[in-house]
């Protein structure tokens, strides 16, 4: 297997994922288009990050296929799967830079681990991918010395070292505030635009949702609820898709609110009756 993966679909047939005895998804059937901004939604604890390890390699599925450019990663020998992750970038959820290193250096080690580069290419591509998120001046610093945003697109910076055929981003928004989010979803844009990849996003964003997906896979309670294009999200008329998408109450919460009662935490509350001092 040899030569650039060009921005390939990332195809789910079948495929269960989950731990041990759990099962956290079950029947996902959707081809995530190449070329294009895939947006895995659904609400915390859903499986979607899961299904990101799996895409990824990281946890082996339960059951079905997962196939990058119709190569199916479970048929590939080890020497094959590891030069196709080679060609996947991933930005977790918090970054995950190391923290003894500069920043210059966090960018570096893939390079240093999967290429023969000379010490003066190394600094070079680093510098590149660095300009390329807007943190050409802050080589030098560790992570600990930035802000969460910044740490966020260095995190980027890193998944984009080898110039991947496939850029997985889990959560690339969470936690940022809203302008430094927007931010986030421009740059994604700019490398859709820019480079020939095939790039999948775990969110709950709804904004960010908006801003950048081609395509939408929603999740709930171990179930693929919808998968087509953002311009059909919509008209979809799945109960919890409607009420994710109008950011409703849950059942649960409506029900306790109606009696009196609000959630905090695991316990219930009274909510306070009108004419109450």
């Amino acid at each position: 297997m040899s030569g650039r993966l060009e921005s390939p679909d990332i195809e789910l047939r079948d495929v269960s994922v989950g731990y041990g005895d759990r099962v956290v998804l079950r029947g996902i059937n959707t081809t995530l288009p190449g070329g294009r901004i895939s947006v895995i939604l659904g609400g915390s604890g859903c499986g979607k990050s899961t299904l990101l390890r799996n895409i990824i390699g990281l946890v082996p599925i339960q059951n079905g296929r997962i196939a990058l450019g119709g190569r199916d990663m479970a048929r590939l020998n080890p020497a094959e799967r590891l030069q196709l992750r080679r060609r996947m970038g991933v930005l977790f959820q918090d970054g995950a830079l190391l923290g003894s290193l500069r920043l210059g250096e966090n960018i570096a080690l893939p390079l240093r681990e999967h290429t023969e580069l000379t010490d003066s290419l190394i600094e070079e591509v680093v510098r590149m991918k660095l300009r390329l998120v807007g943190l050409a001046d802050f080589m030098n610093y560790f992570p600990s010395e930035l802000s969460g945003g910044m740490r966020k697109r260095a995190g980027l910076a890193r998944a984009m070292a080898l110039d991947p055929a496939v850029l997985l981003c889990d959560e690339p928004t969470s936690g940022l505030d809203p302008i430094t989010a927007a931010d986030m979803d421009q740059l994604i844009l700019e490398l859709k635009a820019t480079f020939n990849m095939t790039i999948v996003v775990v969110t709950h964003d709804l904004e960010s949702l908006t801003a950048i997906a081609d395509h939408v896979v929603v999740l709930n309670q171990g179930n693929m609820l919808f998968e087509g294009p953002l311009a059909a999200l919509g008209a979809c008329d799945d109960p919890f898709i409607v009420r994710f998408l109008k950011r409703q109450p849950s059942r649960e919460s409506r029900i306790l609110e109606e009696n009196g009662l609000r959630m905090t935490g695991r316990r219930c509350e009274s909510l306070p009756v009108h004419g109450d001092a």
